[in-house]
């Protein structure tokens, strides 16, 4: 989702703000909200709600209350409190909207404490908060050298200053705790600056950092998705998934969060599927699930002592037979009930990369020029056999 100011240019640039996506007018940026009541408005007498909703780096957003009732709009750079100084951001939601955000990210809006919005940012602030912002990839460069150097087993993802340029926020990963107390007193001292360690997990990078998944789109997390739920390796049995690792995991090196998606589908499906480890009794012998599938409501089934055939059942004939199971009787066979046969013996497996070779792509070979060439060699030699002979 784009801007009309940030088309893209040659290089894969906007050409527009040139902020790498992150705009002013909000449009190309991460977890933006639709302000569907912009265009309403309120009935007489109402004041408008006095809370707005900023968006710092990356997806961090944050809740302010306008104390000097400024009019703002989406796309306003402002200036905010701070634990000391100020920062700046971007307006992304104003309204009665932002009191359903706060609701959802369970901010209370009668909140005294909550920070203040000084000013609409200066063209000083903004000029400051740029050059900040351009140092924060040599920054980070600097800083990853400097950890290499005191052999800590931490990685820096991400460096965030704040608006007036006084404090700068390191985001790391790490496996277990990390002693970076020297750490702090070197990065202090080559960047003279006020230094923040802040922690935060693999799906938190991911996030922050952005990137394409295995579908060809914009990481979920760092797009739209603002909470992460669990997810086990439940969810990919569910489906009836491959457990492959290098399959399932996302960028963040975790299971994908788009298993979750379709996994209530899945169960409302198996509640009147039956189980996959149902045996079906026949008199002809104990027949084992083999596979099934949800979507078209059949099961695989084979015979104990004939595991290389399987007999394909629709979901109603197994309930059938393993109802007339629990009354103790068995049923003939499964011939009698079955929808299809596989075999072994009749698997066909077709080239899916074409029905020619692998070097189909090649050049043809001229066979009749090489046989000419093959001829003339054999002429020669007989000429040069005779020639000596003589």
């Amino acid at each position: 989702m784009g801007c009309s100011s940030c088309s893209t240019g040659k290089d894969g640039q906007p050409r527009g703000c040139k902020n790498n996506g992150t705009c002013g007018t909000d449009g190309c940026n991460k977890l933006t909200v639709f302000d569907w009541l912009s265009n309403m408005s309120l009935p007489n007498g109402q004041k408008p709600f006095d809370c707005v909703e900023v968006r710092f780096k990356n997806s961090r957003k944050e809740f302010f209350r306008n104390t000097e009732n400024l009019s703002l709009s989406i796309g306003d750079v402002v200036a905010t409190q701070a634990k000391s100084g100020h920062d700046v951001g971007i307006v992304t939601l104003t309204g009665e909207l932002v009191k359903v955000q706060m609701k959802k990210k369970k901010t209370s809006y009668e909140d005294k404490d909550l920070p203040k919005i000084y000013r609409k940012a200066s063209q000083r602030d903004i000029d400051i908060w740029q050059k900040c912002r351009d140092k924060e990839q040599e920054i980070q460069k600097r800083s990853r050298e400097i950890a290499i150097a005191l052999k800590l087993e931490m990685k820096l993802s991400d460096v965030e200053f704040q608006g007036d340029g006084s404090k700068a926020t390191f985001y790391y990963t790490a496996e277990d705790r990390v002693d970076f107390r020297q750490l702090i007193k070197d990065m202090a001292k080559a960047f003279s600056i006020r230094i923040e360690m802040r922690q935060i997990g693999y799906r938190q990078e991911a996030q922050r950092l952005g990137g394409i998944g295995s579908c060809g789109r914009e990481l979920c997390c760092s797009t739209w998705l603002t909470d992460f739920r669990s997810v086990s390796t439940a969810s990919a049995r569910y489906q009836q998934l491959a457990l492959n690792p290098q399959k399932l995991a996302g960028q963040c090196g975790k299971l994908k969060c788009c298993l979750n998606y379709e996994l209530d589908m899945y169960l409302d499906a198996l509640k009147n599927f039956p189980p996959q480890d149902a045996k079906l009794q026949t008199e002809k012998g104990v027949a084992f699930c083999q596979k099934s599938d949800i979507f078209k409501e059949m099961l695989w089934f084979s015979y104990k002592n004939d595991p290389a055939n399987w007999h394909a059942l629709h979901k109603d004939q197994v309930l059938e037979i393993l109802e007339l199971n629990k009354l103790n009787k068995k049923v003939a066979s499964l011939e009698g009930y079955v929808v299809e046969t596989i075999s072994e013996e009749k698997l066909v497996f077709e080239n899916v990369v074409g029905q020619d070779s692998l070097n189909r792509f090649d050049k043809p070979k001229n066979k009749k020029r090489n046989n000419k060439r093959k001829n003339n060699k054999r002429r020669s030699k007989n000429r040069n056999t005779t020639a000596k002979n003589g």
